[in-house]
């Protein structure tokens, strides 16, 4: 799968750790998986906050152009709100290994949202490489503990269903939000580029490149 980087102008100067921690973590864990890098950079000339970046998100999602999104903001729980707000997302807040870990064998979202800022210390980095190990070890809803593994499989298709259908999707969303909002999220280079090369969604691709 294609697993996206992005993250927030708060916490620019994480984004080289989230991505090299997100790379040794797919190759630890003997993945094939693709890690494509959004931003933002350090010394990028805009500045994008966690909501712009999360309805950013939900156009990768959407689009099919990323499987899987690892993002964050200075605590996580910003991003982590903001993207469970929009559509084809449903996004985990995994600030431990622990959380990591049940989050994707119980929960199978597309999602996950790191504190990069709030009790990042300067141990930081080793708790964000053993996170992403966790959240990459095994496959993604397969249920746990194994004995309970039927029951917690079915209790997450059960959420994502829920989660659909009380979404518009997000061509009936963009109408809706703020102009302002939908046309600086728009200018984030990096992802209307990736979407138009990769996305499967012709639907939102037309929607991505036709926008002005």
């Amino acid at each position: 799968m294609r697993i996206g980087i992005i993250q927030a102008s708060s916490q620019c100067d994480k984004n080289e750790a989230l991505y090299r921690c997100a790379c040794r973590a797919v190759e630890r864990n003997g993945r094939a998986d693709t890690v494509v890098n959004y931003g933002v950079f350090p010394g990028d000339g805009r500045s994008f906050s966690y909501i712009e970046a999360a309805l950013n998100i939900s156009l990768l999602l959407s689009s099919g152009a990323a499987d899987f999104i690892v993002t964050g903001c200075s605590s996580g729980q910003g991003m982590m709100l903001a993207c469970n707000s929009l559509p084809g997302v449903l996004c985990g807040y995994v600030p431990t290994p622990q959380d990591a870990f049940l989050f994707g064998r119980i929960n199978g979202g597309n999602a996950a949202s790191f504190p990069l800022g709030l009790n990042y210390g300067w141990l930081g980095e080793i708790n964000l490489q053993c996170t992403l190990d966790k959240l990459f070890e095994g496959a993604f809803g397969c249920g746990y503990p194994p004995e309970e593994a039927d029951r917690k499989r079915r209790d997450s298709e059960a959420l994502k269903r829920l989660n659909a259908a009380t979404k518009k999707t997000l061509p009936e969303a963009l109408g809706q939000y703020d102009s302002a909002l939908v046309r600086k999220a728009f200018q984030w280079t990096t992802v209307r580029e990736d979407i138009m090369q990769h996305g499967r969604n012709p639907e939102i691709v037309s929607l991505v490149g036709s926008w002005k």
